[in-house]
C-alpha cells in the first residue's frame, strides 16, 4: 500500500522544527515551515542553516533544491500542522518557573483560521500535562464548527542536539492522541521517516512520559553535581571517585558540570513542579541542586581571583553542551555573564561552535585565550579543548568544571 503524502505546516523551525520539517520533505511531503524570524526564512530558503547541527546543512539544501521545502512568515492550508515552538518560563505569583505556553497558544490562534475538517493538530513542543487539550480548546473556541472534526495528538521529541537527524530516525517515538483517531494519523506519519517503535497512549500521559525522561536525567545529575561539591570539600577528585565507584555492576553515576542546560532537562522538571508542587519534592531539590551549581563555580574562580591584581580570566564553552551552539538555558552562559558583572578581572571567553554575533560579549579565539589567561575556567567539553596541551597550561590556575583537562 502506498504511503499518503501530505502537505505539512510546520511552526517554528529552531533546533526540532527544522530538521523535523526537512526530514519530512525528503520523504515526499511538501513542507511549508513558518518562523517569526524574516533572517532565518531567507537563510532556510536559500538551502542554508541558521543553527549548528551536524549534516542539517545537507539536508535543509537537498529538501529545498527538491522544491518540497519552503520558509515563510505566514501559514496557509495544510493537511497536517506542527507545532514546535518554544515552551519558556514566566513569573506567576511570585514563582519565576511557571510554564509560559503563550508561543503555543500563539502558533495556535495562527493555524485556526486555515484548519479544515479532518486536519491534524500535532504539538511537539515539550509541554505541561493538559497542553494538547488546551490547543484544541483554543481551535474550537475560535472555530466552533470544527468541534469534534479535528485530531490533536502530542509527538514529544527526544532527540540529542549534535545527534538530531539520526535519533528522528532511530529514536522510539510516543504518539499521544486526544481521540484513537488521532493517534492511527499521527502514527502514519511519524511512520514515513521513523525507524523506531511508535508507542501508543493518550495525549496526557505523552505529555507526562516526556517530562519524566528529562526528569530521571535531571536527578542523577542532580547526584553528580552534588559529589562534585562534597568531594571538592574533601580534597577528593570526583571524576576518579565516579570512576572506581562505577566500576559496580549495578552503579551508573553520571558526571557533574557547571550546571544543567539546554530547553529539556533545565525545564522540564519544572513543568513537573509547577502542576503537583507538593508531591514532586525530590524533583525540586535536585532542580535546586544543580540551578545552585553555576553559583558555586562563580564562587571559586572568585577566591581563586583574589590572588592576581588584574585577573584575565579565560573562560572556556558557552554552550549548554558540547561540540554544539544552543546556548538555551545555557549555566556556562549566566557564570560568564556574572564574571563579566563582576568586575573581576579581564574576562576572555572561547566557544569555538557560537557566531560572534550570536553572544552578548566579545569572543576570543583559543590560542589567544590560552596566551593571556591567569585562570583558566573550562566550562564546555568541546572536543578542541581536550586537546589543549597540559604543559602550556601548567603554571596557570586552572578550574575544570568537567574534568577534562585533569
Amino acid at each position: 500500500m502506498a504511503r499518503e503524502l501530505q502537505k505539512i505546516i510546520v511552526m517554528g523551525l529552531g533546533y526540532i522544527g527544522l530538521p523535523t520539517a526537512s526530514m519530512l520533505a525528503t520523504k515526499g511531503h511538501q513542507v511549508l515551515g513558518v518562523d517569526v524570524n524574516a533572517q532565518a526564512v531567507d537563510i532556510i530558503n536559500s538551502g542554508r542553516i541558521h543553527i549548528v547541527e551536524p549534516d542539517l546543512d545537507i539536508l535543509v539544501k537537498s529538501a529545498v533544491n527538491s522544491g518540497n521545502l519552503k520558509a515563510s512568515l505566514t501559514t496557509e492550508e495544510g493537511d497536517t500542522f506542527i507545532l514546535a515552538v518554544p515552551t519558556p518560563f514566566k513569573e506567576v505569583d511570585g514563582n519565576p518557573k511557571a510554564p509560559d505556553l503563550a508561543y503555543i497558544e500563539t502558533a495556535t490562534r495562527a493555524i485556526a483560521p486555515y484548519l479544515r475538517e479532518d486536519n491534524l493538530v500535532i504539538l511537539e513542543s515539550t509541554s505541561p500535562v493538559g497542553t494538547t487539550e488546551r490547543v484544541q480548546e483554543i481551535i474550537v473556541a475560535m472555530r466552533p464548527e470544527l468541534a469534534g472534526k479535528i485530531h490533536t495528538a502530542h509527538c514529544p521529541e527526544r532527540v540529542l542536539p549534535g545527534q538530531i537527524l539520526r535519533e528522528l530516525v532511530d529514536n522510539d517515538r510516543i504518539i499521544g492522541g486526544t481521540t484513537k483517531a488521532a493517534v492511527a494519523k499521527a502514527k502514519a506519519l511519524y511512520k514515513t521517516f521513523c525507524n523506531g517503535a511508535i508507542l501508543e497512549t493518550d495525549s496526557r500521559t505523552a505529555e507526562m512520559s516526556k517530562l519524566v525522561e528529562n526528569s530521571f536525567r535531571d536527578v542523577n545529575i542532580a547526584f553528580a553535581n552534588e559529589l562534585s561539591v562534597i568531594c571538592d570539600h574533601l580534597g577528593i577528585n570526583v571524576w576518579e571517585a565516579i570512576a572506581l565507584a562505577n566500576r559496580h555492576p549495578r552503579v551508573n553515576i553520571l558526571q557533574p558540570g557547571p550546571g544543567v542546560g539546554g530547553h529539556c532537562i533545565a525545564v522540564d522538571p519544572w513543568f513537573i513542579v509547577a502542576s503537583a508542587p507538593a508531591q514532586s519534592r525530590l524533583i525540586r531539590t535536585a532542580r535546586e541542586v544543580n540551578d545552585a551549581k553555576p553559583d558555586w563555580v562563580i564562587a571559586k574562580v572568585k577566591a581563586k581571583a583574589a590572588r592576581f591584581h588584574e585577573p584575565v580570566i579565560g573562560c572556556l564553552g558557552l554552550s549548554f553542551k558540547a561540540n554544539i551552539d544552543d546556548l538555551r538555558e545555557s549555566p556556562s552562559m549566566d557564570i560568564v555573564h556574572h564574571l563579566h558583572q563582576s568586575g573581576i578581572g579581564k574576562i576572555m571567553a572561547c566557544d569555538p561552535n557560537v557566531r560572534k554575533e550570536k553572544a552578548p560579549f566579545a569572543l576570543y579565539d583559543l590560542k589567544t585565550v590560552i596566551k593571556e589567561a591567569d585562570i583558566l575556567l573550562l566550562l564546555v567539553d568541546h572536543e578542541e579543548f581536550k586537546d589543549i596541551d597540559p604543559q602550556v597550561i601548567k603554571d596557570k590556575v586552572v578550574i575544570d568544571t568537567k574534568g577534562v583537562l585533569r
